[in-house]
């Protein structure tokens, strides 16, 4: 087979498969080895068809193959790469952090990409998380997490207005500017579920749409037993592992010599 993977070289009509299973096999190899690095473009599908001599049809279904697998990422309006590598990360359940100090933690860099922030009437869901009352407003902040540039989680968080009086105030780290105010939770409960990424979502995260994904949804406290924080997250499912120590509900029973 020739090296180049857009070749009309080498492609057989009968014993191989297929002609877009053997089109996506090129594909795959070539980012198994390096030919295709990651952050790569694909050319066109319409140019890829003729590069090849394979219908388009037969284009289209072996790239959606090989976006579905995780292997390359569409962009709308910028169009097809090669996925970049997510190193998978775990996370310890029984630390109350943020994304910033775990990043840090690992000496890697954090950037967010704001999706919004303001203040708004609170949602029924939003009301009884936070105990807020039927004329309060709440702040919210919703953003894309990324650690050295790739997008690993989107946070949605809300908080009372009174908590958060000016939501366009957290630039990097939401428990930076708590901490500042006297207003960092201590404790914290966490439920995780899984989760297919719809296609807005998986577009924020660059994976394909109905990928697994993590929800986990937040809710946090002050040291007085007051809610400080409402929290839900999307994590992709192939950068992250959590971990939880467990100890036996049994003691041993220990009697006197």
């Amino acid at each position: 087979m020739s090296g180049d993977p857009f070749s009309p070289a080498g492609f057989e009509a009968t014993g191989h498969g297929p002609l877009y299973l053997q089109f996506q096999r090129r594909i795959a190899d070539a980012i198994a080895s390096g030919r295709l690095a990651p952050g790569d473009s694909l050319p066109p599908e319409r140019e890829m068809a003729s590069m090849t001599g394979l219908s388009r049809v037969t284009v289209r279904r072996a790239v959606q193959e090989l976006v579905a697998s995780g292997q390359l990422v569409q962009r709308q309006g910028s169009g097809t790469f090669v996925a970049r590598k997510v190193e998978r990360l775990e996370q310890a359940l029984s630390l109350l952090t943020s994304f910033t100090e775990d990043m840090a933690r690992r000496g890697r860099s954090v950037e967010s990409r704001w999706i919004g922030r303001g203040l708004f009437a609170p949602t029924p869901e939003e009301v009884m998380a936070l105990g807020l009352g039927s004329a309060d407003r709440v702040a919210r902040l919703e953003r894309v997490r990324l650690s050295d540039g790739v997008p690993l989680a989107i946070e949605r968080a809300s908080l009372s207005q009174h908590v958060l009086p000016r939501p366009e105030a957290v630039e990097r780290s939401l428990y930076d500017v708590l901490d500042a105010r006297g207003l960092r939770p201590v404790r914290a409960v966490q439920r995780i579920s899984a989760t297919n990424l719809g296609p807005g979502d998986a577009g924020l995260l660059q994976v394909a749409p109905g990928v697994a994904g993590l929800r986990i949804e937040r809710i946090s406290y002050l040291p007085s037993g007051q809610v400080i924080e409402f929290t839900r997250s999307l994590y992709r499912g192939d950068a992250y592992d959590f971990a939880v120590e467990l100890k036996s509900a049994a003691q041993p029973d220990r009697r006197p010599e």
